[in-house]
This record gives C-alpha cells, sequence and structure tokens, in this order.
C-alpha cells in the first residue's frame, strides 16, 4: 500500500472525534470519503499530513511510520489561500520559495503546469483578476508543484457553481490520468465522490469511523453522461441511504 492508516484514534480534550480507523490506499488510486458533517474527515486528513498527532494509532507511508511529521503529502483546501501580492506563477512556486531561493526550473515549470491545465495567458495575473474556478486551478498547481505522491483534497471545489465545478473534475480527472498521483478526497457531494473515485469511504456521525466502502465499478474515463447512468444512480442511493441511516437530521 502507499498509503496506510492504522487504527487511528483521535480526541479533542474529552470529545472523540474519531473512532479506531483503518485505511489502505494503493497506487495510484482515487479513494474519497463521504460522511456527515463533524464526522471527523478533515481531522483524519490533518492527521495523514501531520498537521497534528493522533491519539492513537499510525500513519504509514510505502511503509515508513510518518505519524506526526509534515511534509510527506501534498495538501489542498477548500479556501485557495492565494496571496494577493503574487502572480499565478509566484503563488504556484510558493512551496519552493519558502523553503529557499525559487529556481528557474521551478518558475518553467510552474509556468508549463499553467498553461498545460488552462490558465495560459494569465501567469502574470494577480488573484483579484482570476474567476472562483482560476484561482482553484492555481491552488492546485500550487500542490501538484509540491511533487508528492500522495495528494489529500479537502473539499477542494465545495465553494465553486455547480458548472465550474464540473469542470474542475473533469480537470482533476485529467490530471489525474497524466501523473497518476495517489489521491485521497473528501467531500459531501456524493455525486462527486463517485464521478472521480475508484473507492468511496463511508464514515459514520462523531465519533467516525469507516462504516463501508464502495468499490466504484464505473469505467474510465468518465464522461458527464455517466451522471445519469443506471449504475452510477444505485451507487449514488446505497451511499446516500448508509450516510443517512441512522443520522438526527433535526440536529445537524
Amino acid at each position: 500500500m502507499k498509503l496506510e492508516v492504522v487504527d487511528v484514534r483521535h480526541s479533542f480534550g474529552p470529545t472523540p472525534i474519531l473512532a479506531q480507523t483503518s485505511l489502505g490506499v494503493a497506487e495510484g488510486e482515487f479513494v474519497s470519503i463521504v460522511g456527515p458533517s463533524g464526522c471527523g474527515k478533515s481531522t483524519l486528513f490533518n492527521i495523514v499530513s501531520g498537521l497534528i498527532a493522533p491519539t492513537a494509532g499510525r500513519v504509514l507511508l510505502d511503509g515508513k511510520d510518518v505519524t506526526g511529521s509534515t511534509g510527506h503529502v501534498g495538501y489542498m483546501l477548500q479556501k485557495d489561500l492565494l496571496l494577493p501580492w503574487r502572480t499565478v506563477t509566484d503563488n504556484i512556486v510558493l512551496g519552493d520559495s519558502l523553503n529557499g531561493r525559487v529556481s528557474r526550473r521551478a518558475r518553467a515549470e510552474a509556468v508549463t503546469l499553467a498553461e498545460r491545465y488552462g490558465l495560459a495567458g494569465f501567469v502574470d495575473h494577480y488573484p483579484h483578476a482570476l474567476s472562483g474556478g482560476m484561482r482553484q486551478r492555481v491552488a492546485l498547481m500550487r500542490t501538484l508543484a509540491f511533487h508528492k505522491d500522495v495528494m489529500l483534497l479537502d473539499e477542494p471545489f465545495g465553494a465553486l457553481d455547480s458548472q465550474t465545478r464540473l469542470q474542475m473534475q473533469q480537470l482533476l480527472l485529467r490530471i489525474w490520468g497524466d501523473m497518476r498521483h495517489t489521491i485521497v478526497f473528501v467531500t459531501h457531494d456524493v455525486d462527486e465522490a463517485i464521478f472521480l473515485s475508484d473507492r468511496v469511504v463511508v464514515l459514520s456521525p462523531r465519533p467516525g469511523h469507516i462504516r463501508q466502502t464502495f468499490t466504484v465499478g464505473l469505467p474510465r474515463p468518465r464522461g458527464i453522461d455517466l451522471l445519469t447512468a443506471p449504475d452510477f444512480v444505485e451507487c449514488k442511493r446505497e451511499i446516500l441511504q448508509l450516510v443517512y441511516s441512522g443520522l438526527d437530521v433535526a440536529a445537524a
């Protein structure tokens, strides 16, 4: 396995957030995690990225224990967090600039990424001149520029309108097809999870634990016609039923 979460538990003070959870992700696999609000999805990501140490359990990358250490995965959040005083290129190479001097090669790679994935002509623009979808493209390019085999994407398209969101989903699938990163993706959108993923992992309400994992047996490449295919609709029905079963809707 490329990435393994082994018997991880976490609590904030006396409040348990994650119950014992284990998850393995194969190299080049695309896995999405869904579940009700507050079930610990983002906490799990923070543990995998090393931003917080779990109360118990381990995180392994290529078999090496990386629990509590940072810098081994790429991590993209819902907010683009672009620096307004930096151009598109300068935002993409932010990781290199934080680690020291940015090389000409790094800047050239940033421009190539931008031009290949829909930002041609905008490499010298500042964030205020970009649409929401374009800003998220820059944030995605910045994550790619860290050159990490494993990418954690935490609801990266959640703030976009439905049309732009679908465009970004298709862009992400194109990038994944080109580069074959190992991707773990958090979303509240079950359609998005099925459309993108090889497997969809459903977490329970807090304290979160894995209730069930669904293998998405739909063909690739995936077009928008898939969203109304009978197999897609049936998979969505099963996942939604599991996500909302036992959930106190009044308290949600």
